[in-house]
């Protein structure tokens, strides 16, 4: 078999299965190293304050080095436009996040409208707990995170099964970002203290740091595995044909000697006969 294997055709045929073989062992190695997704920032970069604007764009999707920051920004609470989030717990009890829309100052769309983020204003046990959002320009500083996924319910006005902000942009009819903000502190220019947040019976909203640590894709190491098997058919492929052409060999030979055992065979009574008569 290894004279077969040494044909000039078979050993170009196994250049060929090698190089394919490397090229999905390269394909296999991407899809390994794109499983592991980016990882998030630290707790230390994470806390430290930075502007909305400098580090997030309306209409960009959220990365995990982007969702934990801690932002500030400046604006006014959009009036009427607010939401109860349900199904949210506090120290252990059950009820509703009061989330409303912040318009963010000198963040426009590409249309010239103002675009929103929802804010976390605080976290209420009945629908009747929670105030509206206060009116005058507002200073912010919360979590960005990242939006949540909407899920189908029978709808009850003014209240959503989750914080998906594709829905609220719906709801609201205005352009906004693709993640929302837990507020932390909330400073309204010439209000009242006891208008504040901390004075209307809501209590706030405290999102800590996601955990540290790389998501996996198991989907991308499925297919990383898949480009190894692929490899190694490859080379069994090969070697399946060489071997289907031994065999082909092998056959022809035996073949050939049948053939000529059987002619062999039909010539000896023949001469046999001629000699038996002449006697």
């Amino acid at each position: 078999m290894l004279k077969t294997a040494l044909k000039p055709r078979w050993i170009a045929a196994l250049v060929l299965a090698l190089a394919v073989s490397w090229v999905f062992v390269l394909l296999s190695q991407w899809q390994f190293s794109a499983s592991q997704s980016e990882a998030p920032p630290p707790p230390s970069a994470t806390e430290t304050v930075h502007p909305l604007t400098a580090v997030f764009k309306p209409g960009t999707p959220m990365m995990a080095t982007t969702a934990d920051q801690m932002v500030s920004f400046s604006g006014r609470f959009v009036p009427d436009k607010q939401v109860l989030v349900k199904n949210r717990l506090h120290e252990g009890r059950q009820g509703y996040w009061v989330v409303s829309a912040f318009a963010v100052d000198g963040v426009k769309s590409a249309a010239g409208e103002q675009v929103m983020i929802p804010v976390v204003r605080g976290w209420v046990a009945a629908p009747g707990d929670a105030a509206p959002a206060p009116a005058g320009r507002a200073d912010v500083v919360g979590r960005l995170l990242p939006t949540e996924g909407p899920e189908p319910e029978l709808s009850v006005p003014g209240q959503v099964p989750t914080l998906s902000v594709a829905e609220l942009i719906n709801v609201w009819d205005m352009p906004g970002y693709s993640g929302f903000v837990a507020g932390i502190k909330l400073g309204i220019d010439g209000a009242d203290p006891a208008s504040q947040p901390a004075g209307t019976g809501m209590a706030a909203v405290a999102v800590g740091p996601q955990p540290q640590q790389t998501p996996v894709n198991w989907l991308n190491i499925f297919y990383a595995v898949e480009w190894i098997v692929f490899a190694g058919f490859a080379v069994f492929l090969w070697w399946r044909l060489v071997a289907d052409d031994y065999r082909r060999q092998q056959e022809a030979l035996e073949d050939a000697a049948l053939a000529t055992l059987a002619q062999g065979q039909d010539t000896a009574p023949a001469t046999d006969d001629n000699q038996t008569t002449t006697s």
